[in-house]
């Protein structure tokens, strides 16, 4: 019942139709495929393709498993999110794979002028005129792929390890944001059987260089250095749930009420919180006793969930997740854990909380906090 995110370190796009060129502080990463017409080098089709490098600390991820998932069931997803998609076929994939070559992200930005090669490029792997991506007599287990047939100057686009690939799927009318399973990824650099150089997310080889200009697909997702609340993000989920109410009476009848506490307002990104969940009936029924039967804490059901939403766009944080956001419980009452790290500063958020009471699905919106720079 735990969800805690990491954010990029570095993370750069490739682009064939720019092979020199870097975009380490550009504010959108893409997969897309294009064409290139103005290129006087090449005569006829000029097929273009694009591939986001990204990359996540080693030391944080090592110090999450050590301190924090230790033993627990754990998944790992990568989240990205689109500032722009158009050309969409029926179904698009993206795939998404573990690097197998460093590189350094640079500090240009897409079509500088002049052009900044201070990092990776399409050719090179850390910047201009250095280190090349490997691109044939690939070691064992990598991989890289190019399209050098139609055009002489497309050959890098990073180097990959072929086990442990992930992809996302999408049709045109569902949700384009990445959510992808890369757990295989991680648990390869955790046993360090992949040295973690980060990941390439690109399109699928169907689509990438595409011969038909009318299949053009354009996939753009915001970066690490977007002015927004959607950088990428590497979301750790694991369950380390706990259901053992005591004495406690289950909470059985609606309508309900279902507050929190333990609330102060404001966080530290750097902080983690115990949210108490404190629920009685709306309605208690007559009993004979000393207290109040209005301060009469009840447990809610294990199957119970909590969620977070940006007050102001009502965007999902954290989504509900029969796993991994199932409420607690102990002999005072429910509660969940909230790591505040992957949730942006000067930000306000909202606690939902979903229950089931018989045949009744609750679904509640409770208090708010912010998360405060200082």
């Amino acid at each position: 019942m735990a969800i805690y995110k990491l954010f990029p370190t570095a993370d750069t796009t490739l682009y064939s139709g720019y092979p020199n060129a870097n975009t380490g502080l550009d504010e959108i990463l893409e997969a897309t495929t294009n064409y290139l017409i103005h290129n006087p080098t090449v005569v006829g089709e000029n097929p273009q393709a694009s591939r986001i490098l990204l990359q996540f600390s080693s030391a944080e991820i090592n110090s999450l498993f050590e301190n924090k998932i230790k033993n627990f069931t754990w998944e790992a997803d990568l989240r990205g999110f689109t500032a722009n998609v158009t050309g969409l076929s029926s179904t698009s994939t993206i795939n998404i794979n573990a690097l197998a070559e460093s590189w350094n992200m640079g500090t240009g930005k897409f079509l500088d002028l002049p052009e900044n090669q201070s990092g990776a490029s399409w050719t090179y792997s850390q910047y201009g005129g250095g280190a090349k991506w490997t691109t044939s007599s690939y070691a064992a287990g990598t991989t890289g792929s190019y399209n050098i047939d139609t055009n002489p100057l497309s050959a890098g686009g990073g180097t990959w390890y072929t086990q442990a690939e992930a992809s996302y799927t999408f049709q045109y009318y569902t949700d384009p944001d990445i959510v992808a399973n890369i757990t295989p990824i991680v648990t390869n650099w955790s046993s360090s059987a992949f040295d973690n150089y980060g990941i390439i997310v690109r399109q699928s080889a169907s689509q990438e260089f595409v011969s038909n200009i009318n299949e053009q697909t354009t996939i753009k997702y915001f970066s690490r250095d977007t002015h927004t609340v959607y950088p990428p993000q590497l979301e750790f989920k694991w369950d380390d749930h706990v259901y053992n109410t005591g004495s406690l009476e289950l909470l059985s009848t609606v309508p309900a009420i279902i507050e929190i506490s333990n609330n102060p307002g404001t966080f530290y990104g750097d902080s983690v919180n115990r949210f108490r969940v404190n629920s009685r009936p709306q309605y208690p029924p007559r009993t004979y006793q000393t207290s109040s039967i209005y301060t009469q804490n009840y447990a809610l059901p294990e199957e119970s969930y909590y969620s977070i939403k940006d007050v102001y766009t009502n965007e999902v944080a954290i989504s509900y997740d029969s796993t991994y956001t199932k409420l607690s419980s102990d002999s005072t009452g429910s509660y969940f854990d909230l790591y505040f790290n992957g949730l942006q500063p000067e930000r306000y958020y909202r606690i939902e909380i979903k229950t089931t009471i018989g045949d009744t699905v609750l679904v509640v919106d409770t208090e708010e906090f912010k998360i405060s720079n200082k």
